[in-house]
């Protein structure tokens, strides 16, 4: 007797598609991509007789991964798969939760951002810095910020230091620090390195904490590595982010900044920067720089991205004086 042909994932939904109402598979298309659509239209047309047991075998399986998605999605991998080992065996519940990990590539560390910034502060504020920095790296900009906040001092830096600089972590590592932190997590990766943390993780989380203890990691690091502190002080306020301003601290900075300048910083800018910069000018001031846009040459990118971080500066500078102030997590908001 012939062994059943084993189902592609591509042929499984192809089946699953021509087993639904034709309104109800036209819905699920419009939640897919060009490419994806395409590849199941193949699959479909190649479709020749689907079995009754062989349709009743794919509908069970989707199914099974709905509930276990459900389980999921309400208490994490372990909630999900205990519940599933009840009801199902451990082996049939091993075999659904790997096949829904590695469909839906399951993000380490998704139980705990879902938890509150203070609880899990809580829980990881003794562990290692590096391990501090790992979950972080995971985290939510806004929760790893306030988390980062409440740090003490020499930690704050520490933990920053290390998230500025992670790499690839590989799975093993990731199992094992969840399964010490206790935390039902999703830990299942599909590659073999997972990618988080990095100078861009750190200026994120870095933007939402209070300036009082941004200055403070970033003077620390400056001492201790001056190039990763110049990295990440120039990623952390950029030229387009002028507009989190108000009228007020625009209007500031424009008196502290040459028009040529500002012309030129302009000549790339989004037209909300602008639209910004030119409703915080006179009529006059604001009709004689667009003249100068208008009429100026030809400029080299690199001349106005120098520019446009001279302004920065400007602002940054301002804003350690106390002139001007930049909405940020973990403030109070100013009312004037």
């Amino acid at each position: 007797m012939k062994a059943p042909t084993r189902l592609s994932g591509k042929q499984k939904a192809a089946i699953l598609l021509v087993s639904m109402r034709p309104d109800v598979s036209s819905e699920i298309f419009k939640h897919l991509k060009e490419e994806e659509i395409e590849d199941l239209t193949m699959e479909i047309a190649s479709l020749k007789r689907v079995q009754p047991d062989q349709r009743d075998k794919v509908l069970e399986e989707f199914h099974e991964l709905v509930i276990a998605r459900e389980y999921l999605d309400h208490g994490g991998i372990e909630y999900a798969r205990d519940l599933l080992e009840k009801a199902l065996g451990r082996a049939k519940a091993d075999d659904i939760i790997n096949r829904l990990t590695a469909s839906l590539q399951v993000r380490p560390f998704d139980f705990a951002r879902k938890t509150d910034a203070g609880q899990l502060l809580n829980f990881i504020q003794n562990e290692h810095p590096q391990t501090i920095a790992l979950i972080l790296a995971y985290l939510d900009p806004e929760q790893a910020g306030l988390i980062l906040s409440s740090l003490p001092p020499e930690l704050q830096v520490n933990v920053a230091r290390r998230l500025a600089k992670l790499d690839g972590t590989t799975p093993e590592v990731l199992q094992e620090i969840e399964s010490t932190l206790e935390q039902r997590l999703s830990a299942f990766v599909v590659d073999d390195y997972t990618q988080a943390g990095g100078i861009e993780s750190a200026v994120s989380i870095l933007s939402m904490v209070d300036r009082a203890t941004e200055k403070t990691i970033i003077d620390s690091l400056e001492e201790e590595e001056p190039a990763l502190a110049e990295e990440i002080r120039k990623r952390m306020f950029v030229f387009e982010d002028i507009i989190i301003l108000d009228d007020r601290s625009i209007q500031k900075v424009l008196r502290e900044v040459d028009s040529k300048d500002l012309a030129l910083a302009l000549k790339i800018a989004s037209e909300e920067v602008s639209s910004r910069i030119l409703k915080n000018m006179s009529k006059r001031a604001a009709e004689m720089l667009q003249e100068d846009i208008e009429f100026m040459g030809p400029a080299r990118l690199r001349d106005i991205e120098e520019t446009q971080q001279k302004i920065v500066s400007t602002i940054r500078r301002l804003e350690d004086t106390g002139e001007i102030i930049i909405a940020r997590g973990g403030e109070d908001e100013v009312i004037v």
